[in-house]
């Protein structure tokens, strides 16, 4: 039995990771921001299932809950950071307000929930971070340049810390998962107000994002399989693919940038000192 610490279990991915997680028997610390959205798990696992409210965007919260969760519940294995949402509409259309929130919630929220879990997982010997991102952590599309930079920038700071804490027997995967038939397209979407500038350009195609005539390809309770399953890995993947539209999507992204640098082989030495 293994106990994780999942943000956002209300909905989505962390909904599916929570009840198949009480359900093969572990213990589950979950947060979230709406009192009650849970209440049904509660009644149905009692004490195997532990919740906090928590907005993320609230760092000394964050310390305070990851604090009590780690010390009521002694130890905790692995922590989930899935809490977040989407952000679409052109750089130009979207709110400074909506800038802040966005990178408050994706990027800082993620940062100040791995840094109030690392004193534990260090003084526990070990433990796995696991980070939702998404296949836009590598690969862009027109109409989300805020959103990409959430999930590029927490990428970059995952990898990062994974290196760091490799001493520490902790460590780290980021799930890269394309699209998934959970609310998240419809209740955890967010969309710039649209300007007629921006009626004929390429960022106008995500507009559309929440059309519930357009399914996803994903099944999100495969993927949350996928992503208890890759905790028994050994090492831990530093990424895992789900989703075969992520796949193309992080290939071609990955081969074209890839191509870039190649090509700037014979010059890049070219401003080194003679």
């Amino acid at each position: 039995m293994r106990t994780w610490f999942v943000t956002g279990v209300n909905s989505g991915f962390g909904r599916q990771l929570t009840e198949q997680l009480l359900g093969r028997g572990d213990r589950v610390a979950g947060t979230v921001r709406r009192a009650g959205s849970v209440r049904d798990l509660q009644d149905k696992y009692g004490d195997q299932f532990w919740v906090a409210h928590l907005d993320v965007t609230d760092t000394p919260a964050v310390r305070v809950v990851v604090d009590r969760a780690f010390g009521e519940l002694g130890r905790v294995d692995v922590v989930v950071n899935n809490a977040g949402y989407g952000l679409f509409g052109a750089a130009e259309e979207v709110t400074d307000e909506q800038i802040d929130h966005i990178l408050a919630t994706n990027l800082v929220g993620s940062i100040q929930v791995t840094r109030a879990a690392l004193p534990h997982l260090r003084a526990q010997g070990g433990g796995r971070i696991i980070q939702i991102s998404t296949y836009g952590g590598q690969a862009t599309n027109p109409g989300a340049s805020l959103y990409h930079a959430s999930k590029w920038g927490i990428e970059g700071f995952m990898e990062s810390v994974g290196k760091e804490v490799a001493p520490f027997g902790i460590e780290v995967t980021i799930v890269e998962p394309g699209g998934a038939r959970t609310e998240f397209r419809f209740d955890s979407l967010h969309t710039a107000t649209p300007m007629p500038a921006y009626d004929a350009s390429p960022a106008a195609m995500t507009r559309g994002a929440d059309d519930r005539g357009r399914p996803s390809l994903g099944d999100p309770a495969r993927m949350a399989a996928r992503i208890i399953a890759s905790a028994d890995q050994s090492a831990a993947p530093k990424r895992l693919v789900l989703g075969s539209d992520s796949y193309r999507f992080l290939h071609a992204a990955l081969s074209e940038r890839l191509a870039d640098v190649t090509a700037q082989q014979e010059t890049a030495g070219l401003t080194d000192f003679a």
